[in-house]
């Protein structure tokens, strides 16, 4: 059945491929951005979140919103203000978000929204559900409270879904941009101790998971964005280095080392999260790339 969308964070990695492939699908997209931009198909309507403004126009009708938007983790250097910004960029839209749902008195009864598997912190060997107690630190606390104001929306009888998302892998940029650059130029080598988990998932999956969660009524809660197989620090960058036929070194880049570089964003890398994609499986979601060869060899293959 096709549905009213209304989705924020559109030119975003997972938002350009999640539109266009939702108006395939039959639906009508509509986008909220904080500039006009020309997107094939999609009216887009414009919001400002730090001046709490927003066109309710855009709400007419609407049914579904996808809720994306969020400063950039790794933008900018973790100061105390821009990590602020950060939390304040995903709380203070879903309250604008919601605020505005009751101003425009729109028909919408399903709220997907974006978290992160930061959201569980650094965990090591502990498999994480999605029933899995919040972890501790700025991208844990961040998710808590980015689904806390999410959550408000069941008050409101709505059906909520919050998608987790890994590290998204794609040939535009995302986290498989940033891995690669040491390995092209020869500098590759395993960070901190290597043994760390990454929820690694290809894009492709990641708008089919949105796309699902806006279909499926019956899907609800949380769910961990990631492939079923996550895999270690050391075997994403032998795997990349296996891509682009460069060595690995058999040394690692210590923590410390990171730490003096990246300060307390380093956390980024070195976190272990070995997540879960049961909940997914058991919704029916069938993934494109269940391993990380064949979510790189596609990649690479088109690069």
């Amino acid at each position: 059945m096709a549905k009213n969308i209304l989705i924020t964070g559109a030119t975003g990695l997972v938002g350009r491929k999640l539109v266009p492939l939702l108006l395939q699908q039959g639906h009508r997209v509509s986008i909220l951005s904080r500039k006009l931009h020309d997107i094939k198909g999609a009216q887009v309507f414009l919001w400002d979140v730090k001046q709490q403004t927003i066109d309710l126009m855009a709400f007419e009708g609407i049914d579904t919103i996808v809720h994306l938007a969020g400063a950039g983790i790794a933008d900018k250097k973790w100061t105390a203000e821009y990590k602020q910004e950060v939390i304040d960029s995903r709380v203070q839209s879903t309250q604008l978000l919601y605020q505005s749902i009751k101003a425009a008195n729109a028909p919408v009864s399903s709220f997907i929204s974006a978290s992160a598997i930061g959201y569980y912190g650094d965990r090591g060997e502990e498999i994480l559900t999605e029933n899995s107690e919040p972890g501790t630190g700025f991208l844990a606390n961040c998710c808590l409270l980015w689904e806390e104001a999410v959550n408000e929306g069941i008050a409101m009888g709505l059906r909520v879904v919050k998608i987790r998302v890994g590290l998204v892998l794609s040939r535009e940029d995302g986290a498989l941009a940033t891995m690669e650059k040491p390995v092209r130029y020869f500098v590759g080598a395993p960070l901190g101790s290597g043994k760390q988990w990454m929820p690694w998932i290809h894009l492709d999956d990641m708008a089919n998971i949105f796309a699902k969660a806006v279909n499926d009524n019956e899907m609800a809660g949380a769910y961990n964005g990631c492939s079923p197989v996550p895999v270690t620090n050391k075997l994403f960058t032998k795997s990349i280095a296996q891509q682009l036929g460069r060595p690995v070194w058999p040394i690692r880049v210590p923590a410390f080392v990171l730490k003096a570089v990246l300060g307390e964003m380093s956390i980024m890398p070195l976190m272990s999260s070995n997540t879960s994609a049961q909940k997914l499986l058991d919704a029916g979601y069938k993934f494109a790339y269940l391993n990380l060869d064949s979510a790189l060899n596609e990649i690479y293959a088109t690069k």
